[in-house]
């Protein structure tokens, strides 16, 4: 991934306003992504999937919490999310289609909560920042 100088700082700067929110924030986007694509609730059979709930909290603070330490890592996503890409792969055989969803309901809520400072250039930094780390999740997938 290259991410221009400019793209990195979009995506450096509206996380230091997201990251004191990682579990609600991340509730919120896996509530909509199973909200608006329920087959990917099939991974989550023995979550609590009710709004707000703490299992949403747990998880979505540990998939917002790892695309955060991501932001520590731009130059070397590879390497960063190694140990993530395994986990999805070859243990939960995550669909591969669902992290372009779950970015999708992940810039949506960021929107939402940050309106503005998640303009055009915000956008487009953070649609290519998540392109790449589902691009890293679903390279061991072969």
């Amino acid at each position: 991934m290259l991410l221009s100088d400019a793209e990195k700082a979009a995506v450096v700067s509206l996380w230091a306003k997201a990251s004191g929110s990682v579990n609600a924030l991340g509730a919120e986007a896996l509530e909509r992504l199973f909200l608006s694509y329920p087959q990917t609730k099939t991974y989550f059979s023995h979550f609590d999937l009710s709004s707000g709930s703490h299992d949403l909290q747990v998880h979505g603070g540990k998939v917002l919490g790892a695309i955060g330490e991501a932001t520590k890592h731009l130059d070397n996503l590879d390497e960063a999310l190694s140990k993530l890409s395994d986990l999805h792969a070859y243990n939960l055989r995550v669909d591969p289609g669902n992290f372009r969803l779950l970015s999708h309901t992940i810039q949506v809520t960021l929107a939402a909560h940050f309106q503005a400072d998640f303009d055009a250039t915000a956008q487009a930094a953070w649609d290519k920042y998540l392109a790449a780390i589902s691009t890293v999740l679903t390279s061991k997938y072969r």
